[in-house]
């Protein structure tokens, strides 16, 4: 009905349309609101993480504005008087239902919705006050929620009237700076749900277009607003501009819209605001949404190197790129920006490498294309070491690794093997690089000092390699981790300056030693005298190597006591100690051994939870979805034994199954997109059914007999994955 109805009205208000666009002409370059202002660096400082410059140095903080901006406010006009409450329009809405009479109800909508002015005197709780804080927007919630939730139920003529209205006020002459009952009527009319029909999307893209224009200030204001809204409204508001972009971008009917051509503002428009609500959801902890609620997967079907190398070549410029913009691409998407980004530095590195010896006529091998790592099972450890060391140069290369006497040729799963070997074999608590906390499960770096730490800078490229070759590692680190990985994302060009430093919280620290934060906490909210009652001072304690050290949280630590008035800056240098001070050689060696193989722009696309899942992988199996995936040669998913397989399997405890997974695959986690790119295979293997299941790990494939029955299926399957170690069975 809304959709025929909606279409028939755009006749009718096709010269408000026309005007719409004949005054977007007729301004030019002058600074109207309703004229779109791509992000630039030099003169627009955005909401973080709104615009993201590769040649900005550090991220710019929200929290930078001032709680009341000092410009000038300008004077609120005087709104006029409407008396009607929720009971009251529940009440007319109830009536024109039993009645059908509906005049009273469009009456509202038609007056409410005619003006910005009317808006306000509408849905403002308190018409004489002026509410120009960003603590308090001011608007009546829960009467907005009732208006707009009624809407969609009542008749056409109703609903045409409403965006009748809102084209009146998108069509108003603005004079002067926006007043805060302006942004009030921004804020109300972004949560209309019309706006989730196609046939209102040229309504909608103008005044997406006159928010994403306002001044930075004013956009202030709309993200603390904004983080006020309800989870469920929230969730509506970004799903309903993330369909925008995707019906823009992939129309269903593309004779609805206008042609691409005459509306290319509409897509960078809709991204602009989403960025607002992005901010808002980052001011919150925990967050309103996920951050996975603002991905478009749309994206994942455009030319995203091409979106890649036009932020490259242009940064925040006036050329639009949804690089700019990270936050809307999803993991998936980024994990392939990435991996062609790395495929075409390997390319590179491997040409150069070919030139340099025809040109020095040498013949040519086959070998200088790739970092070949030869290493002994039996000193894996230093053998890898020496290798990376060694071939620095090559660390961009395609990875191939050789056991040294084993006759397994690299197609995959000798690398995978080696990545697991070593990094189990660093991790060990005996090896003492690494902490093993069984509270939070997760290693942290040893806080010992040593002579060197190569073996730390071995970690970190390990990491990178695992990323650049598509790896996933099973690894515990905190999140904590990949955020200090991030700090900052690009190497910076100064050797003195800071890596791996940045800003931590008691809540860090719960996510690693929780007992120990808990304990802080507790000194925070301890109701007594803390200085007679805890008798500490600014210095702290370690362990090493069965000598207890102390250290000062700050100059003369050890003669400052801790008290009431300065327990927070105690806490926060105790946690700054521990996760930055204590380790930060050690991490900086990983650092720079992660950044050594991973240095690129598309690190600054990602989150520290983004860098976790790429190095990772997911730790949630669905085996149900590696059965809908998996592919068979020599069997059919109907036969018996492969129905006797997926009974078993899925009987598994969690143990088994990441058994299962590390045997077929060489790794027990998933990849960023899921079971199915895992690319699973069970082949009908020729053998008696003596014999063991044997896996091909480069391939992801599982050789599986035709065993008679389930039980003796189980038993050889529980047999083979439970000693899969080594090329080969001796």
């Amino acid at each position: 009905g809304l959709e025929r109805g909606a279409k028939n009205q755009f006749s009718t208000f096709s010269s408000f349309i026309t005007t719409i666009n004949q005054k977007k002409e007729g301004i030019g370059n002058r600074n109207s609101p309703t004229q779109l202002v791509i992000p630039n660096i030099k003169n627009v400082r955005d909401l973080p993480p709104i615009c993201l410059d590769v040649r900005q140095k550090q991220r710019i903080s929200i929290d930078t504005l001032p709680q009341e901006l000092k410009a000038p406010i300008p004077p609120e006009p005087s709104l006029p008087v409407r008396t009607k409450t929720v009971k009251d329009f529940e009440d007319d809405v109830e009536k024109a239902k039993s009645s059908g009479d509906w005049k009273p109800v469009h009456d509202f909508y038609s007056t409410t919705f005619d003006s910005f002015m009317e808006i306000n005197a509408a849905f403002k709780k308190d018409t004489s006050s002026p509410f120009n804080t960003i603590d308090d927007s001011g608007i009546n919630a829960k009467f907005v929620n009732i208006v707009y939730d009624a809407l969609l139920n009542t008749p056409q003529d109703v609903q045409k009237s409403v965006l009748k209205g809102i084209i009146n006020g998108l069509l108003q002459e603005w004079k002067g700076p926006r007043t805060k009952d302006d942004l009030r009527a921004y804020c109300i009319l972004l949560q209309n749900p019309q706006f989730s029909n196609t046939s209102t999307y040229v309504i909608y893209a103008h005044l997406l277009r006159q928010i994403a224009a306002l001044t930075e200030a004013d956009h202030h204001f709309l993200v603390h607003w904004s983080k006020k809204i309800s989870q469920k409204r929230f969730k509506q508001l970004v799903d309903r501009l993330l369909q925008f972009i995707s019906l823009r971008l992939f129309p269903a009917k593309p004779e609805e819209f206008p042609p691409m051509v005459k509306c290319t503002w509409w897509i960078p428009s809709a991204t602009k605001v989403l960025a607002l609500f992005n901010a808002a959801n980052s001011l919150i902890s925990p967050p309103i949404i996920s951050y996975t609620d603002f991905y478009n997967s749309t994206l994942d079907h455009i030319d995203l190197m091409e979106e890649y190398h036009n932020w490259q070549c242009y940064g925040n410029s006036h050329r639009f790129s949804f690089c700019q913009y990270p936050f809307i691409i999803s993991i998936a998407a980024k994990k392939v920006i990435i991996q062609r980004d790395s495929e075409q530095q390997m390319i590179s590195i491997a040409r150069q490498s070919l030139v340099d010896k025809v040109s020095r006529r040498q013949k040519p091998d086959m070998n200088m294309l790739f970092l070949n790592v030869k290493v002994r099972r039996t000193h894996l450890v230093s053998d890898s070491l020496d290798e990376l060391a060694r071939k620095r140069a090559d660390l961009k290369k395609k990875l191939k690794v050789t056991f040294v006497g084993e006759a397994g040729l690299d197609m995959g799963g000798l690398t995978k093997e080696w990545f697991l070997l070593l990094i189990r074999q660093i991790f060990h608590p005996d090896y003492g690089m690494f902490t093993y906390h069984k509270d939070s499960h997760c290693h942290w770096f040893s806080s010992f000092k040593c002579d060197n730490y190569s073996e730390f800078r071995l970690v970190g490229a390990l990491m990178g390699l695992a990323v650049y070759n598509s790896i996933t590692l099973d690894i515990r680190f905190p999140p904590c981790c990949y955020k200090k990985l991030l700090s900052p994302p690009i190497v910076p060009c100064d050797h003195n300056t800071l890596v791996g430093i940045c800003d931590v919280t008691l809540d860090d620290l719960f996510q690693i030693m929780p007992e120990l934060a808990h304990g802080l906490s507790e000194l925070l909210s301890y109701e007594g005298n803390v200085e007679e009652d805890f008798y500490s001072t600014f210095q702290v304690f370690q362990e090493e190597f069965g000598v207890i050290k102390s250290y000062n949280l700050k100059p003369n630590g050890d003669k400052i006591p801790v008290t009431n008035q300065n327990r927070k800056e105690y806490v926060q240098l105790y946690v700054d100690f521990l996760l930055n001070k204590s380790i930060y050689k050690q991490f900086a060696a990983f650092y720079y051994g992660f950044h050594s193989v991973c240095a690129s722009y598309a690190l600054l696309l990602l989150r520290p939870e983004e860098v976790e899942i790429l190095v990772c992988g997911s730790p949630e199996l669905d085996m149900s979805a590696l059965q809908r995936s998996t592919q068979y040669e020599g069997y059919q998913k109907t036969d018996l034994t492969i129905r006797y397989f997926w009974d078993v399997v899925l009987g598994f405890s969690l143990d088994l199954q990441k058994k299962l997974l590390h045997f077929a695959t060489g790794s027990d986690r998933v990849p960023v997109g899921g079971m199915a790119d895992l690319n699973f295979k069970i082949s009908k293997s020729e053998t008696s059914t003596n014999w063991l299941p044997v896996a091909h790990t480069c391939f992801n494939q599982l050789c599986l007999p035709p065993y008679k029955n389930k039980k003796e299926l189980k038993q050889k399957l529980i047999i083979g994955i439970s000693n899969a170690e080594g090329f080969g069975l001796e």
